[in-house]
């Protein structure tokens, strides 16, 4: 039992499970947050233009029967399919995913930026080209040691 113990603490306690925990919290606060938005202020404004529509009340009872409210049917024991709740679950995924997109698209150009920043910052060169043999020869030569031409002055490096 002391091993089982031990082991889940490890488990439980790797810095992994930890980032993954206040990652499930923030996303839990972000999803209230988008929540709220979407209820809100969203909905409402959508309402207004497609005929003062709430979309919280949209709903089709099962039985056939019309009634004055959600609420009425609930309270008959009505089955009904909220549709409008179906709609304002959809625009908070939508908002999620582009939220995730635009967060994505986000960290990618970061991360190519600093991949094209490394490949332009190139070690300086420790070869050059004898300009009488055309051979490849250490940055500071002075003589070249295949055609033992002295180099010009030029071509030193400093």
């Amino acid at each position: 039992m002391k091993g089982f113990i031990k082991e889940f603490k490890e488990f439980a306690l790797k810095g992994n499970m930890m980032d993954l925990a206040v990652g499930m919290i923030i996303g839990a606060a972000f999803t209230a947050v988008i929540t709220s938005l979407v209820d809100n202020i969203i909905n409402p404004i959508i309402g207004i233009f497609a005929g003062h529509i709430d979309f919280s009340q949209l709903y089709v009872a099962l039985d056939g029967n019309h009634y004055a409210s959600l609420a009425a049917a609930e309270k008959a024991g009505a089955a009904v399919i909220k549709y409008g709740s179906f709609i304002s679950a959809l625009i908070n995924f939508l908002i999620m995913a582009l939220v995730i997109f635009l967060l994505m698209k986000g960290m990618n150009k970061m991360r190519d930026s600093m991949a094209k920043k490394e490949e332009t910052e190139e070690a300086a060169p420790t070869t050059k080209i004898c300009p009488y043999c055309k051979s490849e020869i250490p940055v500071d030569a002075v003589k070249c040691p295949h055609c033992t031409s002295d180099l010009p002055e030029d071509d030193h490096a400093e």
